[in-house]
């Protein structure tokens, strides 16, 4: 019998692990505190603004249960059931459904995070929703999110050539990689990372002109670019291209630890660039995704 290939939050999540084991007990000690830090009395994570938000409960959660911090689940799935969440946004409802299904991951429950269906699958369509990344349903990054939701939710992708082959619009023919804007002339990391996980995934990752441009973008800080135009790069980039990389079997030009260590802060959360000394639970999870590949 074939053997199941994972989905793109199991890599994710096997990559994190890997992060946290590369830990000392120091730094694990003080990241767990930075994440508790970010969690209200109701279990919920906050955004920047410090207010619940499940785009950041989301990263909370898988961290929690990365770093064995208690959650009180029913309490939990009552505050989640009480948060107002826009079921037409895609990264929005994205986010809802993974935080359902670390709940059950945090209950104890792995079978069913590794992924039975728990709702009807016809709200993974993207005739559903109204609202998505960049105002564009078939940009790179939003097929990202609607394939990832496709497989958390155990649905059977039926439209993969759909899928891949809508992004040849947005790849960038002169240089390589994808843009999120069909035919613009530059592309980026997020897109290009996008596309390559929904072609690897759909597909199989089979090294392309794009996985190059990708490896190229590489700073010799052992940190990634957002994009060839950005002065600076920055943890989420380097995480995603990172990632991506990883997936495809590739080792970076230049190993990123020290990049990834420089950008560690006291509070034991990461800072998205060297000029940024705040951060947020969602940085926390790319740095610590970064420091899974190394």
């Amino acid at each position: 019998m074939m053997k199941k290939k994972n989905t793109l939050s199991v890599k994710m999540m096997n990559i994190l692990q890997k992060g946290i084991h590369r830990l000392s007990d120091d730094a694990t000690g003080r990241i767990g505190k930075y994440i508790e830090s970010r969690m209200t009395q109701q279990d919920l994570f906050m955004n920047k603004s410090g207010e619940e938000d499940i785009y950041y409960t989301a990263f909370g959660w898988m961290l929690s249960y990365l770093f064995g911090i208690k959650i009180r689940c029913e309490q939990a799935r009552r505050q989640l059931q009480n948060l107002a969440i826009d079921s037409g946004d895609l990264i929005q409802y994205a986010a809802y459904i993974r935080s359902k299904m670390l709940l059950d991951l945090l209950n104890g429950n792995y079978g069913r995070m590794l992924f039975k269906s728990i709702v009807p699958s016809t709200k993974a369509g993207k005739t559903v929703f109204v609202s998505f990344p960049h105002n564009d349903c078939c940009s790179p990054y939003s097929t990202f999110i609607r394939l990832s939701l496709l497989e958390d939710m155990n649905c059977k992708i039926r439209n993969k050539k759909e899928m891949t082959g809508s992004l040849a619009a947005y790849r960038v023919s002169a240089t390589g990689g994808y843009s999120n804007i069909a035919g613009n002339s530059a592309a980026s990391v997020n897109a290009t990372s996008a596309a390559l996980s929904v072609i690897g995934q759909l597909e199989g990752y089979a090294l392309n002109d794009d996985v190059d441009y990708l490896y190229r973008l590489q700073d010799d800080s052992g940190g990634f670019y957002a994009s060839e135009n950005t002065p600076l790069p920055d943890v989420l980039s380097t995480a995603t291209a990172l990632f991506v990389l990883n997936c495809y079997g590739i080792t970076p030009r230049i190993g990123p630890m020290h990049f990834i260590e420089a950008h560690w802060l006291e509070s034991g959360s990461f800072a998205p660039t060297l000029f940024e000394e705040t951060s947020d639970i969602e940085y926390t999870f790319y740095g610590l995704l970064a420091l899974g590949t190394c």
